[in-house]
């Protein structure tokens, strides 16, 4: 039995009914959504964690490919999760190098916004940050695929913790503000949040110039931790 299958049996194993049912509704799965065709066996975040704990040292390169290309979405989560124990624990920065590659090559792969936003700013984010590589962050955000575009700007998400520059999160924001899919909105607003987290008037200076025009959505994901006075006067236009 190859370790994607015993992965997949486990998985299997460890399935709820209930969330087999909701998962599809809630990732959109239907015709013309954004997760069409996706399938899911019903397992919770934590259930594949486990997996991910037990079995992430065997895994070998061929390995994670096999359970990445899965049609079943919480294999390919396992896959992502694995990639990012392998890259994180490891100090060889050959292997850093490979992890990263692998991952910007199997984008194809990573087609949810819970897949990206679990895994991107652990492998690229970090990556792209320790090896001063933002252009690559740059080039996906100019990808016409979506979960690309997402990658680029919630793999941000490492240099925003490291409280080092907010530069590089404003622009590709600003790449993709008028985007027309909430997903995007929804993660500019969130990374824009952040950056408030750290440095308030980072974000409100920000906002001053483009409140008016970013999408509504944007904007109550970026002002949700303001105060409550400075959030009315934003959904208001008053400032």
């Amino acid at each position: 039995m190859s370790l994607a299958q015993e992965i997949f049996n486990a998985l299997a194993f460890l399935a709820r009914q209930e969330k087999a049912d909701f998962y599809p509704k809630f990732f959109k799965t239907g015709k013309g959504e954004y997760g069409e065709g996706d399938k899911f066996l019903g397992v919770v975040n934590p259930d594949c964690r486990a997996i991910v704990k037990e079995y992430w040292q065997k895994a070998s390169t061929e390995d994670i490919l096999e359970i990445l290309h899965s049609e079943y979405h919480e294999m390919r989560l396992v896959a992502l999760l694995i990639m990012v124990q392998k890259f994180e624990k490891t100090k060889a920065l050959d292997e850093k190098d490979f992890w990263a590659q692998m991952y910007l090559d199997q984008t194809p792969y990573i087609n949810n916004w819970d897949l990206v936003d679990l895994s991107c700013y652990k492998i690229l984010g970090r990556y792209c940050f320790d090896n001063q590589k933002d252009d690559i962050l740059r080039q996906l955000s100019r990808s016409k695929n979506l979960w690309e575009k997402r990658i680029a700007v919630v793999a941000t998400m490492h240099y925003i913790k490291k409280g080092n520059s907010y530069a590089l999160t404003q622009e590709l924001v600003l790449n993709n503000l008028h985007h027309p899919h909430d997903l995007m909105h929804k993660a500019n607003g969130w990374l824009l949040r952040e950056i408030g987290n750290k440095e308030e008037g980072i974000l409100t200076n920000f906002l001053n110039e483009h409140y008016k025009t970013m999408p509504r959505t944007c904007l109550r994901y970026a002002i949700e931790k303001l105060n409550e006075p400075l959030r009315q006067d934003y959904l208001k236009g008053r400032i």
